[in-house]
Order: structure tokens, then C-alpha cells, then sequence
């Protein structure tokens, strides 16, 4: 890890595309601005923990289940087979 002293105002940058500003330092809090592409996602840590744990409940769906979610999609789509 790369430890760097920063004031409001100043700059970090990662790479060629990820810019990292200090807006406000208050007391033990810090407000950053990140300007990176869209292709590249910036979460809270915690948002990231969230989305890796749906990530992995979504791999543990049952085939089953899979299938019982397209027959309906398929049976409620315009043509398909209403019952």
C-alpha cells in the first residue's frame, strides 16, 4: 500500500485515467472527488462488498429455478402461450 499526505485541493493520480482530489478535510473525515472513465466502476467499499456477495448468491441459483423463470417470462410474453 502507498501512503500519501495530501491537503485539500491537491491531486493523486492512478495511472493514465483515475484522479483522485482531497475537496475537505474535517476532524477524521475526508471528502474525495474520483474522475475516472465509465468503463471503470469506483464504489464505497462497502457498495463493493454488497455487489460481490449478490455476484456470488447469483451463481448459487438452482438450473430449476432458471427454468421456471424463463417458462413464465416466455408464457407472459405477447404470443407466448398464456395459461
Amino acid at each position: 500500500m502507498l501512503i500519501i499526505t495530501r491537503k485539500a485541493g491537491e491531486r493523486i493520480t492512478i495511472g493514465d485515467d483515475v484522479v483522485v482530489t482531497i475537496i475537505e478535510v474535517k476532524g477524521s473525515l475526508v471528502k474525495v472527488g474520483i474522475e475516472a472513465p465509465k468503463s471503470v466502476s469506483v464504489h464505497r467499499q462497502e457498495i463493493y462488498d454488497k455487489i460481490k456477495e449478490q455476484n456470488i448468491k447469483a451463481l448459487e441459483i438452482d438450473e430449476s429455478d432458471l427454468a421456471k423463470a424463463v417458462s413464465i417470462l416466455n408464457r407472459n410474453k405477447p404470443g407466448g402461450n398464456s395459461k
